[in-house]
């Protein structure tokens, strides 16, 4: 008989390169899911690690599998760390998102580093990853894997709202979940404002001083990728080909840039949540973005809803938590309505200790 309770630590690494995510967390099923954050943290990346993660997609097998070994080290590390600061003693396994390197589901390919067996045999703690692998070989997008956790942590929105290197979204429709990348947000965002040797552009302040260039913005929200339907999902891969060629082939200001990138950002996103009488929990780096959630809720017919600090930052590390805990349970974690996969199933990999 599968238990009701479960103490795990759960780690995330994003597109936007923020840091590690980690948390430790209480799941209970009692009838329902509920869920308990008692620890959490972002472990910044060094400027070194931020520079390797970023040139992932343009690197061969081979260096990929190299700098696998490297990340898993790493993480191994860093889980131990938090581990031994927050003098945790009762952790069933440790869920694993890792860090994607590449994401062309359309191809078969679907690569996280960070998720091999020194992982488990260095934490000595069984370690529950990659989640992704399963649904594309059963022919999904492998993405977005969070609307499990929407559908059972948070049912009292109409839709999930998560702003991070990508908008994504979530919701039920006539009995399905529903989940999809609507577009790119900080991964453009941050790669113009490192221009100006700032991280981030800090709660939109930069953006709101610039002007929206007609042009530029009319392209932009012309991409085929917009008119496809779900399910559908995007990787740096895209960026790189489709939205940085378009944005550099204009001579304008970086704040301009910023700016327009908002404005489409939030066009995109309004088209999506065009429901009146709906709430929407935004999560995500990007709701700490003032300009932006201002462009959105000026747009949207939705009443837009900004929990609590730790949800906003690490419901994504939650959520994989409890794919961990869905998988440990061989209960589906995976929406073929989501992904596109020819089945609901159970994803992931166990790793357990040599011990």
């Amino acid at each position: 008989m599968a238990k009701s309770k479960y103490n795990v630590i759960a780690v995330m690494s994003g597109t936007s390169l923020d840091g590690i995510d980690i948390i430790y967390a209480t799941y209970i099923c009692n009838g329902h899911w509920t869920f308990k954050i008692h620890q959490s943290e972002t472990v910044k990346y060094s400027t070194l690690w931020v520079s390797t993660l970023s040139q992932l997609v343009d690197k061969p097998l081979v260096n990929l599998h190299e700098i696998d070994i490297d990340y898993s080290k790493y993480l191994a590390s860093t889980i131990l760390d938090f581990i031994n600061r927050n003098n945790l003693k009762e952790i069933d396994f440790v869920a694993s998102h890792g860090h994607t390197a590449l994401h062309q589901p359309d191809k078969g390919i679907t690569y996280q580093i960070g998720n091999r067996q020194i992982l488990a045999d260095s934490l000595n703690i069984k370690v529950i990853c990659d989640f992704r692998v399963q649904d594309v070989q059963l022919g999904g997008q492998g993405a977005p894997l969070v609307p499990i956790g929407d559908r059972l942590l948070f049912s009292d929105y109409d839709f999930c709202l998560n702003l991070g290197g990508f908008a994504n979204v979530s919701f039920e429709n006539k009995g399905k979940r529903i989940a999809y990348d609507i577009c790119p947000v900080n991964i453009v965002l941050n790669k113009y404002v490192k221009q100006l040797n700032l991280e981030f552009d800090d709660k939109g302040q930069l953006a709101s001083r610039g002007v929206v260039d007609e042009n530029l913005l009319q392209q932009l929200n012309k991409l085929d990728f917009y008119n496809q339907l779900p399910p559908k999902s995007l990787g740096l891969e895209w960026v790189k080909k489709e939205i940085y060629p378009i944005i550099e082939s204009y001579n304008i200001q970086i704040i301009d840039i910023l700016r327009t990138v908002v404005e489409h950002v939030a066009i995109q996103i309004s088209k999506v949540l065009n429901t009146e009488n709906t709430n929407v929990l935004v999560t995500g780096g990007g709701a700490y973005n003032d300009f932006l959630m201002h462009r959105i809720i000026v747009l949207s017919t939705s009443k837009i809803i900004v929990p609590s600090k730790e949800i906003i930052e690490f419901k994504e590390a939650l959520v994989f938590g409890l794919l961990g805990v869905l998988k440990e349970r061989n209960e589906i974690n995976c929406l073929k309505s989501v992904t596109g996969a020819s089945k609901d199933h159970s994803s992931g990999k166990i790793l357990n200790t040599k011990t």
